[in-house]
Order: structure tokens, then sequence, then C-alpha cells
């Protein structure tokens, strides 16, 4: 048997720790509900540029004075300065918000990356 973690709202987790014995029956129930009324599935999303341009770049495997010079391409930063002046201006769609986040994102990693560069550069 498979074991899953969840995470869910406190109310439901009291409900789901008194059904633990039977939750095996009830999952299977709720699967053969769902499929008389299907879910739909997202189509796959397109590829973030930024996310694109930071696989490529790790994977040719950079030396630590590479990643802590690393900056996205011009075209990236120019997409994201678009949409950071939008969301100065209170104009971003819910899609361009859901980028920018992407964006945020990438930029985290690059900053945990980058100061592990500079730790490997400065041992």
């Amino acid at each position: 048997m498979t074991t899953l973690t969840l995470e869910v709202p406190d109310y439901l987790a009291e409900q789901i720790r008194l059904l633990k014995p039977r939750m095996p029956e009830l999952l299977s129930r709720a699967l053969d509900l769902s499929a008389e009324t299907p879910l739909t599935v997202p189509a796959p999303q397109k590829p973030h540029p930024a996310f694109d341009e930071m696989l490529d770049f790790l994977a040719g495997g950079p030396s630590p004075e590479k990643i802590v010079t690393f900056k996205a391409s011009s075209k990236v930063q120019k997409r994201l300065e678009s949409l950071m002046d939008k969301k100065k201006e209170g104009a971003l769609s819910e899609e361009e918000n859901e980028e920018l986040d992407v964006f945020q994102q990438v930029n985290h990693i690059f900053i945990l990356l980058k100061t592990r560069a500079r730790k490997q550069l400065y041992l």
C-alpha cells in the first residue's frame, strides 16, 4: 500500500483522522464519483523563458565564477521590466501575474545559487 501525505485545512484534518480506517474505501468512492463528472486537466503550459534560460545555463555545468556573474538575457530582462511597469500601474492580468511569480521564483533560485557559489570561491 502507498502512503500519501496531503495538506488539508484543519477542519478536514480531524474528520480524516477519525475516518482513517475507511480512507481507502472513501477515496475509491470519491474517484468513482469524479469519473462520472470528469475533472478537467489543464493543458501543459508553455515553458517560461526565464526558467528555460536557467535550465540551459545550469545544464552547461557552470563554474562558481560563471554562476556569480550570470545575468538573464536582455529579452527576459525587458519582459520582466514590462511586467513590473504593468504591476505598478495595476494593469497586470492574472496570467501576467503568474508569469511574474515565475520570475520571482527563478530569481530566488539564483540568489541561493550565487550565495553558494560565492562561498565556494572564498573558502
